[in-house]
């Protein structure tokens, strides 16, 4: 063990005896939580960031939105307002946060979409303010037990799974990995396309000594690339990859693979572009003699097109990745665990 670990040892021992006891008090019933009478469907990680949980909701989203009055709360991570807020037409990344936009970019039309870092006070006012909702999807909340959810998704990484990774600040763990067994469902993101059944069948065991629930095992699939802002630039192969997301190898090895990656420009998590990133990154690609195109996500697709942006980012091929959650093997067993719990009301 390095001298580091050694140092941080000590405290992650403590964050995981305080963790422990919060959770504790929780079960006994001796901290408040609150129950709704329509379906609540939790959505988090053990891990800090990365575990995808917006293509976790957005799956749902498709698969419940069709028979379903569907409404997501989500913390509004990274915004520059406070309190609770429904989504509407004049909101922007930067007053519901990057994430929570993006799905109402996506599927406002559709799906309710509101923020507010209490959850226990904002589903009362999502239904006073909309009461045909049936349903409530709450992203990042494994850890939000002030809410009773009645369908529990845990999501851990492929590369980093929750049982090989320690608490804070050890490791990127939020508590114990004991904590799994309060999830009703368990999906293993972002694995390889062609994982193997043996592969699937050794993490399943490992999974097994923390949590009894059944384990799914999910991919990321990208779209073709589509133009920021509709214009009408070509898309070429030799790219700019841009990104300000929480883990990027997934997305620097897919593109590495399908195009020519000329430079990755790597951001923090959530990050806010500015006029002076955007000027800088068009000076970049004018030094390019052979055509060159930006390359993004869809979660700093919605923080291009700001209006504070757009004047420049119009000038430039910007183009970003759809991205979409895709399950591996028994999916449709997922399906019937979700919609059964919703259909009991």
């Amino acid at each position: 063990m390095s001298v580091l670990k050694l140092l941080l040892w000590p405290l992650a021992v403590i964050y995981d005896v305080l963790m422990n006891i919060r959770n504790r008090l929780y079960d006994l019933k001796l901290k408040p939580s609150v129950s709704f009478t329509i379906p609540v469907i939790g959505v988090g990680n053990l891990a800090v960031g990365g575990t995808g949980k917006t293509p976790m909701v957005e799956y749902l989203i498709r698969l419940l939105s069709g028979s379903h009055k569907l409404a997501t709360l989500s913390r509004g991570y990274g915004r520059k307002t406070k309190g609770f807020r429904l989504a509407t037409n004049s909101d922007t990344a930067r007053t519901l946060g990057d994430e929570p936009f993006q799905l109402f970019k996506k599927y406002g039309n559709t799906v309710t979409v509101a923020v507010g870092e209490d959850r226990a006070f904002a589903i009362p006012h999502i239904l006073d303010q909309k009461p045909e909702v049936q349903v409530v999807v709450l992203d990042d909340a494994f850890q939000h037990r002030r809410v009773v959810t009645g369908f529990s998704i845990l999501l851990s990484e492929y590369s980093n799974p929750f049982y090989k990774d320690h608490v804070m600040p050890l490791g990127r763990l939020r508590e114990g990995p004991e904590g799994a067994n309060r999830a009703d469902a368990i999906i293993i993101t972002k694995c390889p396309s062609n994982l193997s059944e043996n592969e699937m069948m050794k993490m399943m065991h490992e999974v097994h000594k923390f949590s009894t629930k059944p384990v799914f095992f999910a991919t990321i699939r990208y779209g073709e690339p589509q133009p920021l802002m509709d214009h009408k630039k070509p898309f070429v192969g030799r790219v700019i990859l841009i990104s300000g997301i929480a883990l990027t190898a997934p997305l620097k090895e897919y593109v590495e693979k399908n195009f020519t990656l000329i430079k990755h420009l790597e951001y923090r998590d959530h990050y806010f572009y500015t006029k002076t990133d955007m000027l800088e990154l068009e000076t970049l690609i004018n030094q390019y003699n052979e055509p060159v195109c930006i390359l993004t996500t869809e979660k700093d697709k919605v923080k291009l097109e700001s209006d504070e942006l757009k004047e420049i980012t119009a000038r430039l091929p910007v183009f970003y990745l759809p991205i979409e959650m895709k399950f591996i093997g028994n999916g449709k067993d997922f399906d019937v665990l979700v919609r059964d719990f919703v259909d009991r009301g």
